[in-house]
């Protein structure tokens, strides 16, 4: 099943989507699913940022390659960050670069997606606590990451955390395809297999530092192929058995 944000006529709604429509829902879908019983055509509503999160956790080198690229040893355990709730933006919605930063880089991967409160989860349960998945874009400021030596400035910004274009529930998350394409080229491509840190364990871990809410996002990690963007480009993050999310940057 494929849940959605939107907005129509004026108002945001949580949707499901069906076929070429969307059935609003009274609610979210995390308190359960109730519709209201009239499609709306899809190309009539603006989809959104599919979640409004109290925090995204993000895990640094969690592809062995991505490591490689960087000339850095693959982690023991999870290496997390955050990134702030207002760092989200949604499916067409702009990148923004900021002045201070002279090297703006993509950076795609597989976002999860709480769907319900998780506190010291073990990881044999952890699974349970997963409503869905979406594409996610961690936009980083490679300079000043590399000058801060802390990753939380880079990562930040205003539009550095495209979600969308949807959640889909019914996946397994373990062998996907993920692939970033800059105006069109093919700049990464990888498997979700070969993540370091598998998703239970991800939640787990996580899940013993803090307490994880619905609608809270984890995103697992980028593999190698990480590159820098300019204003005009079209930047595409494509996941099997999810979609595709598209931004455009600007300055």
């Amino acid at each position: 099943m494929r849940f959605c944000r939107f907005s129509y006529k004026g108002q945001v709604r949580w949707g499901i989507l069906e076929g070429e429509g969307v059935r609003p829902l009274l609610t979210s879908p995390f308190t359960g699913v109730k519709d209201e019983g009239e499609l709306l055509p899809l190309k009539e509503v603006k989809l959104l940022a599919p979640v409004e999160p109290s925090k995204i956790v993000c895990l640094g080198l969690n592809y062995a390659d991505h490591a490689q690229e960087f000339k850095l040893e693959v982690p023991e355990e999870p290496i997390i960050f955050l990134k702030p709730p207002t760092s989200v933006i949604g499916p067409g919605d702009e990148i923004m670069l900021p002045s201070v930063s002279r090297r703006v880089d993509y950076e795609a991967e597989l976002a999860v997606i709480i769907g319900r409160e998780a506190y010291r989860v073990p990881e044999e349960q952890a699974i349970k606590y997963v409503f869905g998945y979406t594409c996610a874009n961690d936009v980083t400021a490679r300079d000043l990451q590399k000058k801060d030596g802390q990753w939380t400035r880079s990562k930040s910004f205003n539009t550095f955390c495209p979600l969308g274009p949807w959640i889909e529930t019914d996946l397994d998350p373990s062998n996907l395809s993920i692939k970033l394409l800059l105006n069109g080229q093919v700049k990464q491509q990888s498997s979700t297999a070969n993540l370091i840190f598998k998703i239970p364990s991800i939640v787990a871990f996580i899940s013993s530092v803090m307490t994880l809410l619905p609608g809270d996002v984890i995103l697992t990690g980028t593999p190698s192929g990480v590159g820098p963007i300019k204003p005009g480009d079209v930047v595409e993050v494509e996941i099997e058995g999810i979609g595709t999310l598209k931004n455009v940057v600007k300055e």
